[in-house]
């Protein structure tokens, strides 16, 4: 996987594809950074009507993967090496820009994650906490639910596990 530099807001390619980057939160320049927490606060506080804290203190052990398309954020999850949130590695906060859905924008943006963990921590599996709704969604990236659902900020969820 090649991880192109790109500046949200510059260089408009107008590709029908994004551009990928997938960095430490360290190396994230204070535009991104503001534009992921945006968009972060944009889908899962304003869009879900949610009120939790988002900024969790886990940012900084998070590898971050974002998709940039015609110079702007569309696309993001954050990476985790294991032990952080599971004993495995973890994906969590993916999310696609509202007006970029549907258009296969979240599957190109699982498959990203998928090979980013497997490439920095290596093959292994993987284990996120879905919000209950998107099941079948991560069954398609082979997520399968482990029985242990649980709710989160009034949010039904399930722990589901990709095996190595």
């Amino acid at each position: 996987m090649t991880f192109k530099l790109w500046s949200i807001g510059r260089h408009a390619t107008h590709d029908a594809t994004p551009v990928w980057r997938l960095l430490a939160f360290e190396d994230m320049r204070v535009s991104e950074l503001y534009e992921v927490l945006r968009l972060r606060s944009d889908v899962f506080v304003v869009e879900q009507k949610c009120v939790y804290q988002d900024m969790d203190g886990l940012d900084q052990q998070a590898m971050h993967l974002l998709g940039v398309q015609d110079g702007e954020l569309v696309a993001y999850a954050r990476c985790f090496e294991p032990g952080v949130k599971f004993a495995e590695a973890s994906i969590g906060r993916v999310l696609v820009r509202t007006s970029r859905r549907s258009s296969g924008l979240g599957h190109a943006l699982m498959e990203q994650a998928v090979l980013a963990t497997s490439q920095v921590w290596g093959p292994q599996a993987i284990r996120i906490g879905a919000q209950a709704h998107l099941a079948a969604y991560y069954a398609r990236h082979g997520f399968m639910d482990v029985g242990k659902p649980f709710v989160e900020d009034g949010i039904p969820h399930l722990e589901m596990l990709r095996p190595a």
